[in-house]
């Protein structure tokens, strides 16, 4: 099982009303399953400031979260969700972890 679907199994337990989880590892220097984006739409996340939902998030995904370099996550409730009409577009990674100096 890829690292993605094994990051969208373990989320299922935030009963999402909608899942996606992309891996966004291409537009990074850092290689292959490094870099996911997850767009998580729960009722579970009602009343929640965006740290507590990332907790719930990052506590979902428990030992998987050393697995991997990078999480974005957009967290939203249903009625947000319905508001926002998708996720943002994530940046365009520009380099310059200690990663990107190994070879030099």
């Amino acid at each position: 099982m890829s690292m993605r679907e094994q990051i969208q199994q373990a989320l299922t337990t935030l009963a999402p009303e909608h899942l996606e989880v992309l891996d966004e590892s291409h537009m990074h220097s850092r290689g292959q399953e490094t870099h996911y984006k997850a767009v998580i739409v729960s009722e579970q996340f009602a009343g929640l400031n965006a740290v507590k939902r990332h907790q719930k998030v990052y506590a979902g995904l428990g030992e998987l979260m050393g697995q991997f370099h990078a999480l974005a996550l957009h967290t939203y409730t249903p009625e947000e969700w319905q508001q926002q009409n998708g996720a943002p577009d994530s940046p365009t990674c520009r380099g310059g972890s200690k990663h990107d100096m190994l070879g030099q």
